[in-house]
């Protein structure tokens, strides 16, 4: 009976310690050091939650930036299906997949050959939920955006490159460009609503 209650009693110590006092120790360390990526990094307009910095969206509208493809859940960016297809280089419906999103990226850009079109815009992450395409996968929507918006080309590259993330410590991993931040910078400039994804 002795060894019960103190297993017993061992239990619950730990439950408490790694189960409520570990976690919320940590919660309030988040909140002291990093505010804002602690409740999420949320985009707000007025009072209104307009998405987050660490989530991808869906935008097909031809006057948005157009994110990268999703597999997470049955409509994409769905992050409590988070995660990727899992099908193999040589799996039909993969590349027929990537056949068909490259032909559409190649009709709403006119003027581009599959050559120009970057990977990243045609095949999915593998959380399905990446926020940001490459400054390539930017590049080419340039046109499209500025000729639906109305606006100079150089002015809509001048966005893409302010919302552009730089290398980590100038070294390690690749610049990224946040889509729905830059969606969100577009209509500001061109004084429309909030983007709201598709």
């Amino acid at each position: 009976m002795r060894t019960f209650i103190s297993a017993l009693a061992l239990t619950i110590v730990l439950t408490l310690l790694t189960g409520v006092v570990y976690p919320l120790a940590m919660y309030g360390l988040a909140e002291l050091t990093f505010p804002k990526q602690a409740r999420g990094s949320l985009i707000v307009e007025g009072d209104k939650v307009v998405g987050s910095n660490l989530i991808g969206q869906n935008f097909s509208q031809a006057r948005y930036f157009h994110s990268r493809p999703s597999a997470a859940g049955d409509k994409g960016y769905d992050a409590a299906g988070s995660g990727g297809s899992n099908l193999g280089p040589t799996n039909k419906v993969l590349i027929d997949g990537v056949r068909m999103r490259l032909k559409n990226v190649i009709e709403s850009n006119p003027g581009l050959s599959p050559r120009d079109v970057p990977i990243d815009i045609v095949t999915t992450s593998g959380s399905g939920l990446d926020p940001e395409i490459s400054e390539a996968a930017a590049d080419i929507q340039i046109a499209r955006v500025a000729h639906a918006r109305g606006l100079r080309e150089d002015l809509v590259r001048g966005l893409v490159r302010q919302n552009t993330r730089s290398r980590w410590a100038g070294i390690f991993g690749e610049p990224g460009v946040n889509v729905l931040q830059l969606n969100f910078a577009l209509d500001h400039v061109t004084g429309a609503a909030s983007p709201a994804p598709d």
